[in-house]
């Protein structure tokens, strides 16, 4: 469950105590600053803490103190004006969270001839200080790198200016993405495909990198709670199948209520392990039951992805979170691979079996019933849609080979055109630099051969959450 996900933000102004019996009107002014900036953040559904202009050594003490005592998550700093690093540094290593650093002039310049015209040059420093805001950023960035304290920039206007705005929404939404996987609980359910050897990984370093707990589920379980699904339940998320899906004729009864009853059992399950995410899979030979229970859990996996808690198969705990990523970006976060190249259209071809990411579909999504799985165990009802046309983001969750993760991305878009309708998901997605240089780049930084598709370009907010998780993230279009 996605729990503490609202972002607490420090907020805090820095100037020189000095200034303020120089100049008059200026702390004022500059406090005006900072609650504009106060006023944009708080359009963003957070709690904001904002401590004012820190303008001494003892104020940074304190403020330090107090931000380490709300639990903030991200802390943004705004140079109003010249100040002195010994008044930010004491706050920024307490606090001990990503420090963005705000270099926002007032307006997009100093009206020269109205600045020259003025009669005392007193208040013409003062003036001039209200816009000298990039004056302390250097001894700023100077000192945390000195002191090894990674840093992030936003530079350019208080108001009206875009870039500004996008980029602060943006550091703000990957703080909260931060906080939604640290808090997130994933269940691993059953056992790796065996040989599939691209996506074994190592638990441990994936919740060092990310955080989160992981839950160890049995199969078991799952098959047990299916008796204890009321008749009742079982009508009503057979009424949901038929209003999220397209149900083909060809569905049995039988196969609609078998995956209906698996259904419910899996709500049963992730509320009862508050789970955020889920990746399993499951052969079940020699155990019909159990054998009964992984080959029905489509619809229900579908069902939870589109409802906030993606599910992967082939337990792929590294596209588990790829997904988790994507939707919390509210980007959708569906599970999909190669399935073939045309080059006729260059275009790649990319899907699954198993579930779908229902909110993120072109059209109505078809339940067709299939004979065989192919590589697995059973038979049983499946999901055929594909990716909303548009804008795409591929992101692959990659262990590095040197001990750590990655983030890799990649931009493109959901293009029409015939796809294979085979009960899986499909879509055809173009890139900017072609489909085999796509391929080519894509291969070489070593992905497994899953990864997360979801809607929007996504490329700068997951490079921000990269940088907040402290990770490598490379983008190859």
């Amino acid at each position: 469950m996605e729990l503490n996900s609202k972002v607490r933000i420090g907020l805090f102004g820095v100037g020189l105590d000095t200034y303020w019996n120089q100049f008059s009107g200026l702390k004022d002014r500059l406090n005006g600053y900072l609650g504009l900036i106060e006023n944009k953040l708080q359009m963003l559904d957070a709690e904001i803490i904002n401590l004012g202009l820190i303008d001494n050594a003892d104020k940074a003490f304190t403020a330090g103190d107090r931000f380490r005592a709300e639990n903030i998550d991200i802390l943004f700093l705004y140079v109003s004006t010249y100040a002195l690093s010994a008044t930010v540094l004491p706050v920024v290593k307490k606090a001990n969270v990503p420090i963005i650093v705000l270099n926002l002039s007032p307006e997009a310049n100093i009206d020269y001839t109205v600045f020259n015209q003025m009669d005392d040059r007193t208040k013409m420093t003062g003036e001039w200080l209200a816009y000298c805001s990039p004056c302390a950023v250097p001894e700023i960035a100077n000192v945390f790198k000195r002191c090894k304290i990674p840093f992030f920039q936003v530079t350019g206007m208080l108001e009206n200016d875009e870039h500004v705005e996008s980029e602060i929404k943006e550091w703000v939404e990957a703080s909260r993405v931060a906080k939604v996987m640290y808090y997130n609980r994933m269940g691993v359910m059953g056992n790796y495909y065996g040989g599939m050897m691209d996506i074994y990984t190592d638990l441990t370093l994936l919740t060092s990198t990310f955080g989160g707990y992981i839950e160890v589920l049995e199969m078991d379980e799952l098959s047990a709670l299916k008796k204890s699904v009321t008749t009742e339940e079982k009508q009503k998320k057979l009424d949901e199948i038929s209003n999220v899906f397209e149900v083909e004729e060809d569905c049995v009864p039988e196969e609609l209520t078998r995956a209906a009853i698996t259904a419910v059992a899996l709500d049963k399950l992730v509320a009862k392990y508050k789970l955020g995410s889920l990746a399993y899979y499951y052969k079940g030979t020699g155990n019909l039951e159990n054998e009964s229970t992984a080959s029905s859990v489509i619809l229900g996996n579908s069902l939870l992805t589109g409802k906030n808690i993606p599910v992967a198969g082939e337990f792929e705990v590294k596209n588990a979170h790829a997904m988790k990523i994507m939707d919390s970006f509210h980007a959708g976060g569906s599970f999909t691979e190669y399935y073939a190249m045309d080059f006729k259209d260059d275009v790649v071809l990319m899907g699954h079996d198993g579930p779908c990411h229902p909110t993120i579909a072109e059209g109505k999504i078809k339940v067709k019933p299939l004979k065989v799985y192919h590589g697995k165990v059973g038979q049983g009802l499946s999901v055929e849609m594909s990716i909303a046309h548009g804008p795409v983001t591929l992101l692959s969750v990659v262990e590095d080979g040197v001990g750590g993760m990655l983030l890799l991305i990649a931009e493109g878009e959901s293009v029409e055109g015939k796809i294979l309708e085979i009960g899986n998901t499909n879509s055809r997605y173009r890139f900017s630099i072609g489909a085999r240089n796509f391929v080519e780049s894509w291969n070489s930084h070593g992905p497994a051969h899953h990864c997360a598709v979801g809607n929007g370009r996504l490329a700068s907010k997951i490079k921000k959450l990269g940088l907040i998780l402290k990770i490598q993230t490379v983008q190859v279009c």
